[in-house]
């Protein structure tokens, strides 16, 4: 993950509802919520939600799918380790491996799924 990519995320989860909805994707794993129930749960009209849903799968950090006629919204696991990872990047005097305790223990493997791609 490059610094402008980086900078992207951050901004995404700069807004408080934004966040929050994050927070509460983060808590139902990789099988998400229906984009209706996420709206309904942040108290924000379908169509803000959209936009504020939009802003954070731009950045990496939630992915979509549609089953039927409903679109439901997932953590995008790849994207937060990345993020993560390049928090830690220089870790250590540039160890990076260093630091590979914590970024297992932010998001561990075993109970969010396989990464694929590079972490940093």
């Amino acid at each position: 993950m490059d610094e402008t990519a980086a900078a992207e995320a951050f901004a995404a989860l700069a807004q408080e509802t934004r966040l929050r909805v994050f927070r509460l994707l983060l808590r139902h794993g990789p099988a998400g919520l229906p984009a209706g129930d996420i709206a309904r749960r942040a108290g924000t009209p379908a169509n803000t939600m959209s936009t504020h849903l939009a802003v954070l799968s731009r950045a990496g950090l939630v992915q979509a799918r549609r089953e039927s006629r409903q679109v439901f919204y997932a953590v995008e696991l790849t994207g937060i380790r990345a993020l993560v990872a390049f928090l830690v990047e220089d870790c250590c005097g540039g160890r990076p491996g260093a630091c590979a305790p914590l970024l297992d223990a932010a998001l561990p493997l075993a109970c969010c799924g396989p990464v694929t791609g590079d972490r940093a």
